[in-house]
């Protein structure tokens, strides 16, 4: 009888572990970047380095001003987890890879959806990663092919 965990989850896991070493007081990503069954980076929400992180100052700068979850990220002083984990890889291994995402409420540490923003879509667009693997706020996983995220930027304004 095999008891071991499917890689899918084994590897959610470890993004959400990641995530706890996050230093945002709204919510806390972990990202890690897998080709070929090895790890290639992972990257946790924070500030960058040598800079405050908002958990240290006690305050957020969206929070303050009500920012709606999801709008005027220049504002935030973190860096997000799949940058983080881009930044941490070598180009050329980011490229056929696949990126595990999970993200939790930081107050509640409940599950929230590890969909990318719309910046974090670019960059893993533009890193080579080919699938997306999310961790959903009901537990289950969601595979997305990035082509989707070309396909859905490639769709005209009406």
């Amino acid at each position: 009888m095999n008891t071991r965990k499917p890689k899918t989850e084994y590897y959610l896991d470890m993004a959400d572990v990641i995530s706890s070493r996050g230093t945002c007081i709204r919510r806390n990503y972990g990202a890690i970047i897998v080709k070929n069954d090895r790890v290639i980076a992972t990257g946790y929400t924070g500030a960058p380095r040598g800079c405050k992180n908002c958990s240290d100052i006690g305050t957020c700068r969206r929070q303050e001003l009500n920012v709606p979850s999801g709008q005027r990220y220049e504002l935030c002083r973190s860096v997000h987890a799949e940058q983080n984990a881009i930044i941490q890889a070598n180009g050329m291994e980011t490229i056929g890879a696949t990126i595990y995402i999970v993200g939790r409420d930081a107050n509640t540490h409940e599950l929230v959806d590890g969909y990318p923003c719309l910046l974090c879509r670019r960059m893993i667009i533009n890193a080579g990663i080919e699938r997306v693997i999310l961790r959903m706020s009901d537990g289950t996983a969601k595979a997305i092919s990035v082509q989707d995220f070309i396909d859905e930027d490639n769709v005209p304004n009406e």
